[in-house]
């Protein structure tokens, strides 16, 4: 279909539209209507590098993903860069997570005067003792939880280590800290039954 072409306006029209443009004291300028100001788009300030977003229903995101839209993603993309991306940053969120209440037990330690009365003491150092017990756990697994984020670093993240097998994203948004199959979680756990530590 041929495509037609507007005219050009004639020479009078555009030394009038000229001075309009040129000439804002003119009787032209001066009865042109005024565009209204348009309203600047809302800028969206960029997060922070690592940091958590919430999506629009209120579900965390990481690198752009929340745990549904990670757990409708076809078997294909299992342990994509994109995945592998969103697990960091749970897991980087967790490591902060963890430093920060090691934090607050140490200031709370420091802080906290000791209680003159024997029983008001006693229930302080139940605290404490409760409290460097939790800490201890954290510890251990901040370990665990650095030895996985350089497993997303090397890429072997999502595999079982004695099978080699998918652990599963439902199994890894549940605990990002595994490394093993449920299966083989399970057994170990029983060979653990049979013979202790």
């Amino acid at each position: 279909m041929p495509t037609t072409k507007a005219k050009a306006a004639p020479a009078a029209n555009s030394k009038a539209a000229t001075a309009a443009t040129t000439a804002p004291d003119s009787k032209v300028a001066a009865t042109a209507p005024k565009a209204a100001p348009v309203p600047a788009a809302p800028v969206k300030a960029a997060a922070p590098k690592g940091a958590t977003v919430l999506s629009m229903n209120g579900h965390k995101q990481y690198a752009g993903l929340t745990e549904a839209e990670v757990l409708k993603q076809s078997e294909a993309e299992y342990m994509s860069a994109e995945q592998l991306a969103f697990f960091k940053e749970k897991l980087v969120e967790l490591r902060g997570q963890i430093l920060h209440n090691a934090t607050d037990t140490g200031e709370h330690l420091r802080d906290n005067e000791v209680a003159t009365d024997p029983s008001d003491r006693a229930t302080q150092e139940e605290e404490y003792t409760l409290e460097l017990r939790t800490r201890d756990r954290e510890r251990k697994l901040l370990k665990k939880v650095d030895k996985v984020i350089r497993m997303v670093d090397d890429g072997s993240f999502g595999w079982c280590e004695e099978t080699g097998e998918p652990i599963g994203l439902a199994r890894l948004i549940a605990r990002p800290t595994a490394t093993l199959s449920i299966e083989a979680q399970e057994r170990r756990e029983r060979m653990q039954k049979l013979f202790g530590d």
